[in-house]
């Protein structure tokens, strides 16, 4: 008998201490969650955000608030994320700009390689060349004379150095060989309202935002950035085929966290991620603005991290080849 009490008294006593040496797990969330974008409200990144934050609010059972944080390309709002509590209740939604940010700064403030937990991809959004409405060139062709003849009046929008819009005109003004004048704003967003208001002439940017203007005539299209036409504007032909060969720019997004996010906490953030990805009304929205979401096996921390390092090694010789930096 005291043999026997003594077995169970110490499988009690290792089951105890079993128990004690268990992780604690918060309930998570116990209150809403803050998606930071880093760019202004009304621009492509931010249309994404939005669209993606009801079916991920319903997936954690708290709501997802949207809030933009502007300016340096996207480089403010990362770090501020990269210092942000990791606790889940910040998360970051960025594109392509977090593998170009290397490369344009020399004194960048976080590192997108070890400063951030990965949650996943989120999709990729061709882009459209535009202009405003009462531009008078009517044909891409034309509009590439009307460069050349007034290259010192023409101006060309873009949400900033080292932005989605920056680098496709950049791209584009090295192979037509013309040095158009820039002009930066603090977003997309700001910058298709002067589009629109005839205050500066051109831009370059995604089909998040761009497809409903085309669509309704408050811009002239050029062309389209991808290789192939776009099932929401077939008739619009690519600027490869129109003779900027090698001509692509797709912009890929990525969800991210603070880095030492716990584990079970991220593994939420990914399941509602993945969950607002197969959403209805998100598929739908994103096949009407011509964006593609990624098979579910990109979307998580292995496929984003993966992703990144290959942009990364793809952009920072192309960008320090052109010898552009935001420093």
């Amino acid at each position: 008998m005291k043999n026997t009490r003594s077995i169970w008294l110490l499988v009690c006593c290792l089951f105890s201490g079993w128990v004690q040496a268990q992780p604690t797990v918060p309930s998570y969330p116990d209150k809403p969650v803050t998606l930071i974008i880093p760019f202004a409200a009304g621009g492509p990144t931010d249309v994404v955000a939005r669209m993606m934050a009801i079916p991920m609010g319903k997936s954690l059972g708290q709501s997802v608030l949207v809030e933009n944080v502007n300016g340096a390309g996207g480089t403010i709002a990362s770090n501020r994320v990269a210092r942000a509590a990791p606790n889940g209740y910040t998360i970051y939604l960025h594109h392509m700009g977090m593998a170009t940010a290397p490369a344009l700064y020399k004194k960048l403030p976080f590192d997108p390689l070890k400063d951030f937990e990965y949650i996943g991809q989120v999709l990729d959004v061709p882009m459209t060349l535009l202009a405003r409405k009462d531009m008078s060139a009517n044909t891409f062709p034309e509009l590439l004379a009307y460069i050349k003849a007034n290259k010192d009046k023409v101006s060309l929008a873009d949400a900033g150095l080292g932005a989605v819009s920056n680098l496709c005109g950049l791209l584009f003004k090295s192979m037509i060989g013309v040095d158009i004048n820039t002009i930066p704003y603090k977003g997309t967003g700001p910058a298709m309202n002067d589009l629109l208001g005839g205050q500066v002439d051109m831009l370059c940017d995604q089909t998040t935002q761009t497809v409903p203007m085309i669509k309704e005539g408050r811009v002239k299209v050029y062309g389209v950035t991808t290789t192939k036409r776009l099932a929401a504007l077939p008739n619009i032909p690519t600027l490869d085929e129109q003779g900027l060969k090698g001509f692509e720019v797709k912009v890929w997004h990525g969800m991210y966290a603070p880095k030492g996010t716990p584990a079970p906490v991220l593994d939420k953030i990914n399941a509602a991620l993945r969950f607002a990805m197969q959403d209805p009304t998100v598929k739908q929205r994103m096949a009407d603005l011509s964006s593609d979401i990624p098979p579910l096996e990109k979307i998580t921390p292995q496929g984003l991290k993966t992703h990144l390092e290959a942009e990364i090694a793809k952009w920072d010789p192309i960008i320090r080849k052109a010898g552009v930096s935001a420093d």
